[in-house]
């Protein structure tokens, strides 16, 4: 346990950051479950403008450093294969 100030103040900055780091990977894990959905119910609109939110959450995240960028980016890149694969038809 955190004997000096400096130390008590370190935690609890530690416990607002996972606190909002949690919420903005949640969210993020959501939206992306929601592109998948609707890659695997073949409905190319709702996958269109999931991608985009999802996108959108998951390059901010990875603004924050909540995510690395390079797992970003590569999860966008799959998203984005998967929702152009079932729009072309291939």
């Amino acid at each position: 346990m955190a004997n000096h100030p400096s130390a008590e103040k370190r935690n609890r900055q530690r416990i607002k950051r996972t606190n909002r780091n949690r919420s903005v990977k949640s969210a993020v894990r959501t939206l992306v479950k929601r592109v998948r959905t609707e890659v695997t119910a073949k409905n190319q609109e709702g996958a269109k403008s999931a991608l985009a939110l999802a996108i959108q959450a998951i390059d901010k995240a990875a603004g924050k450093r909540v995510f690395h960028f390079k797992a970003a980016s590569r999860t966008v890149a799959r998203l984005s294969a998967a929702v152009h694969k079932l729009t072309t038809g291939a």
